[in-house]
């Protein structure tokens, strides 16, 4: 008898076991070209790449108690001039970003914004040449009325069914020339996940249902709330509304995310995201046991930082012809520097470092008036050669260049709004020049990541003008400040005059706002406001500039200024110091 009761005991153990199961699902997210862990740019090392997740991702595999599911949520073909060479100069043999993620053994995978903006021809090839699905459920095919991308995934695990739903932020038309997304229609991320969790659910019976959205957590940002329709970062208004998901991963915003939401059922959903540049990865430990034929899930997350992993040296080797021609694309010399310039100076106003591409800018499209923002918060170019690698420090992302139609009110309202982004409202030479985040005392907020003061709008969207004269008054309101003085020819300036004006693709097509809350323009007609625009992006055409010159002598070209002249520059000497000091 007690040989039966050992032997029963021995077999309900066996059984329990034999109907659990361990998950360990690892998410890359916004990587933005970071296969090395080296810094093209800097021409140095760096932390943060997949040779490092790679190594993590092989320990996890090696264990026997676990199945491993290697997904990424989007925007990993723009950022490093390994993807920008794969993407526009080598084009002729399968994309290294490709090459790797296969090497990896990626299961499924989300496009993001970033893969759009490098246009049909780049990301029409790579999704041919990836051994997985590249999925955007709400990116509808506008003649077939059909996702462009594939929907959604459903993988399999000793039985289990897992469908992973895939989403990507509507927000593309805001940012994008139609050019670049010509025949794709963004729909509203929560209808599509309503939609495809129900259509799944009863036609595929999922025992895991997981959110790929390449997509942030706040929906609160840029002036968006939680009834915004095609909220930009819609993730956790799905966590808790639309109910069947067990995992949501989060992209698009760089923030780390780790928590538990309750969605309206009163169930949890695991909330999670990695930041950026494979600096981290994020984990869903998911246990399932089989309770009355139905698997029950527990889910935990975890983010797991990379500097804790060396890169994987059988990695390296394979892909160190890629790494090798990169490295000796981005060293070829293209002009020479007489002087440092920095980006530093152009938070804080007036620059050599701006005025750099203004000049070009004005140069190649022979307009009236230009735009144009630092794209580094803290960058320098220092004086000497110029390699190709510089040009990714001086213009970071690969915008085409506009030329559009602006009356001079206008440009005088985009102006304006500029400057509120940017500068507070002095009272007297001890207030700040910078528009800072302030907390309930009035001190200034710093950020609990980067530990660095928080300025309230984002650098990039801190614009000034060239090929006009003007000041900017900050004892002012905000709304009052700028004064246009004249044409820099010196010829008179005439708000009710139409005007050429040069700026980036992403101003252009209402990125930042400046367009369109700014000057009043509505979206919808922005688009009719372009008379020209580049095939190529304007990194491209401003390393052609400095070939033809050669030499390369940067100057203030002195159009613009900040007054109360003392108040600003007391301003702009104390908050050098908070900033950067």
């Amino acid at each position: 008898m007690k040989r039966i009761l050992i032997l029963l005991l021995v077999l309900s153990v066996v059984g329990i076991n034999a109907q659990t199961v361990k998950l360990k699902i690892i998410e890359t997210t916004d990587v933005h070209g970071s296969v090395f862990p080296y810094d093209f740019k800097n021409d140095k090392e760096k932390n943060g790449s997949l040779a490092q997740v790679h190594t993590y991702v092989n320990e996890e595999r090696a264990k026997e108690d676990q199945h491993v599911l290697l997904i990424d949520n989007g925007d990993i073909l723009q950022g490093t001039p390994l993807v920008y060479y794969y993407n526009f100069e080598k084009t002729d043999v399968p994309h290294v970003y490709a090459d790797v993620m296969n090497y990896m053994k990626y299961d499924v995978g989300t496009v993001g914004n970033h893969d759009i903006e490098t246009g049909h021809p780049v990301y029409d090839k790579f999704r041919t040449e990836i051994d997985f699905p590249w999925l955007a459920a709400n990116a509808i095919d506008t003649k077939t009325g059909k996702p462009y991308f594939e929907p959604y995934k459903i993988l399999e695990v000793e039985g289990i069914k897992i469908a992973v739903i895939g989403l990507i932020t509507p927000h593309i038309p805001n940012w994008l020339p139609e050019k670049i997304w010509e025949g794709i229609e963004f729909e509203d991320m929560i209808e599509t996940a309503k939609k495809y969790v129900d259509l799944i659910k009863q036609n595929e019976n999922p025992d895991l249902v997981i959110g790929l959205f390449h997509s942030g957590g706040d929906y609160n940002y840029n002036e968006q709330d939680a009834d915004t329709y095609k909220n930009e970062n819609a993730s956790q208004l799905i966590a808790k509304r639309v109910i069947g998901f067990d995992i949501i991963y989060v992209g698009h915003d760089h923030k780390i995310w780790n928590k538990k939401v309750e969605n309206s059922d009163g169930d949890s959903v695991l909330f999670l995201g990695a930041s950026s540049s494979a600096r981290n990865t994020a984990v869903a430990n998911v246990l399932l046991t089989k309770e009355n034929n139905n698997w029950v899930s527990e889910c935990s997350g975890k983010i797991v930082e990379m500097s804790n992993y060396k890169p994987d040296s059988v990695f390296v080797e394979k892909f160190k012809n890629s790494f090798k021609t990169v490295r000796e694309y981005v060293n070829k010399p293209i002009g020479k520097l007489t002087k440092d310039i920095s980006t530093i100076d152009a938070i804080l106003g007036p620059s050599e470092f701006v005025d750099l591409i203004h000049t070009i800018q004005l140069e190649l499209t022979k307009a009236d008036v230009s735009f144009s923002a630092p794209l580094s918060f803290n960058t320098t170019l220092n004086k000497g050669d110029i390699y190709v690698r510089d040009m990714f420090k001086l213009y970071k992302y690969e915008n085409l260049l506009y030329t559009m139609e602006l009356t001079g009110k206008e440009i005088k309202d985009y102006l304006e709004y500029t400057y509120f982004l940017w500068f507070s409202k002095m009272n007297n030479a001890d207030d700040h020049l910078l528009k800072y985040v302030k907390d309930e005392n009035g001190e200034i907020k710093y950020s609990e990541r980067s530990k660095a003061p928080m300025l309230d709008a984002r650098f990039y969207n801190f614009d000034c003008a060239a090929g006009i004269d003007y000041t900017v008054d900050l004892s002012k309101e905000p709304g009052k400040r700028v004064s246009i003085i004249s044409l820099s020819t010196g010829k008179p300036f005439d708000e009710n005059v139409k005007y050429k004006v040069a700026l980036n693709s992403y101003r252009g097509n209402g990125g930042g706002g400046h367009l369109i809350k700014g000057a009043g323009i509505p979206h919808e007609e922005l688009s009719k406001r372009i008379i020209t625009s580049t095939e190529k992006d304007l990194r491209y055409f401003m390393m052609e500039w400095i070939k033809d010159k050669g030499v390369v002598n940067p100057a203030l070209l002195n159009n613009w200024k900040v007054i109360p002249e003392d108040w600003y520059k007391k301003a702009r000497e104390k908050d050098y110091k908070i900033l950067f000091e």
